[in-house]
């Protein structure tokens, strides 16, 4: 009887299943491959932060919409517990390095990133972050470096061309520098609008866009930067999606890991729910075209939280953190729109890498 009634109750769930898939299917048709490939890195953010984070959403948590989810392992070369220097060299580059090294093998070999060979291949990129553009995730994704404190030699990376857009904090590494250099101007004469505040930033018609938006980091979420991500997402959209040949953005929720380094949970969840709302934008962007894959992941998670209490009712959460470092927990994955299978199951963070070269055909 026990065994008839499992089987009919799985019967019921997988029909129910279908049906949902049937319904999300016609509601949005998906390109058999992605054009354009948007990237979301939750600095920070564990399993724990993206609960609470769900927990005080009011019902508006995007990533519940994401049919596709997974797990990450995060070691660097050689540490258990990665950086994010480390970690956004795997997830850009493919290959494991040493803590706090970007863009390079363990032994100071450049490898390419994904921006940069898209970039040969007539894609056009970007960058967006809550802190400073130079900070180690976003420099991962192009500077070669073996030290990830070296953020007026990271500038120079940029001087590359190989960004299209780039956004967030930083300034000073640009326009204040130790060698006198003024790279701002140097950013003018390839073709980029350079703009320090959000107002120029949405106002900006070029192609290619360097926002420093801030001297360094920009402000917390709780002091005043609450919903400035999204609206640099939606830019950095709007602008990279007149190309014809696709794009590749890559966008930090940088300040997830800072609340978890202080062990400050309303900061840590404000900064959730920040993430939460740039996702949006490109969950929304995604539907419409059907062309574009979205992933969400995280580098590493900080501050080992553990939700000890809270109320669904009450939308409220009780949390402690045992450290204010890094852990080697594992990192959530939710992917959604063409070549969103791909990212299911447990991955390695270098798997990214591969995996988007495959679907956007990079040679």
């Amino acid at each position: 009887m026990k065994t008839r009634l499992f089987i009919r109750t799985a019967l019921i769930f997988c029909v129910l299943f279908s049906l949902t898939t049937v319904a999300e299917s016609q509601t949005v048709r998906f390109s058999k491959r992605p054009k354009n490939i948007i990237l979301f890195i939750g600095d920070g953010m564990g399993p724990s932060q993206v609960t609470a984070g769900m927990t005080l959403s009011d019902n508006t948590f995007v990533l519940k919409k994401f049919r596709y989810a997974g797990l990450c392992t995060t070691f660097s070369y050689d540490r258990y517990v990665t950086d994010s220097a480390a970690a956004g060299t795997a997830i850009a580059c493919g290959v494991k390095t040493r803590n706090g090294m970007l863009g390079m093998t363990p032994d100071s070999i450049p490898v390419p990133s994904i921006m940069e060979i898209a970039k040969k291949n007539g894609m056009v990129t970007g960058l967006v972050s809550t802190s400073a553009v130079t900070h180690a995730t976003p420099a991962s994704f192009i500077a070669k470096n073996p030290g990830r404190g070296n953020y007026e030699d990271i500038a120079l990376d940029f001087m590359s061309g190989k960004i299209d857009v780039f956004i967030g904090g930083g300034a000073d590494h640009f326009i204040k520098r130790e060698d006198g250099k003024i790279l701002a101007n140097d950013l003018t004469r390839l073709g980029y609008d350079v703009v320090y505040t959000l107002d120029n930033l949405k106002k900006s018609g070029s192609r290619r866009i360097a926002g420093l938006l801030d001297k360094e980091h920009m402000a917390k979420s709780t002091e005043g930067r609450y919903g400035m991500l999204a609206e640099m997402t939606a830019k950095a959209i709007e602008t990279l999606s007149r190309s014809e040949k696709g794009f590749i953005l890559m966008v930090e929720g940088s300040q997830i890991d800072f609340a978890g380094h202080e062990g400050n949970l309303e900061w840590n969840i404000s900064e959730v729910l920040d993430f939460n709302d740039a996702v949006s934008v490109a969950h929304d962007f995604a539907s419409r075209t059907g062309n574009t894959l979205v992933v969400v992941t995280a580098d590493h998670e900080t501050g080992g939280l553990a939700l000890v209490g809270g109320s669904l009712e009450k939308k409220s959460v009780q949390g402690i953190y045992p450290t204010g470092n890094h852990t080697a927990v594992m990192v959530p994955v939710f992917s959604y729109g063409p070549g969103a299978e791909k990212f299911t199951g447990i991955m390695d963070n270098t798997d990214f890498f591969p995996a988007f070269k495959e679907l956007l055909r990079l040679k």
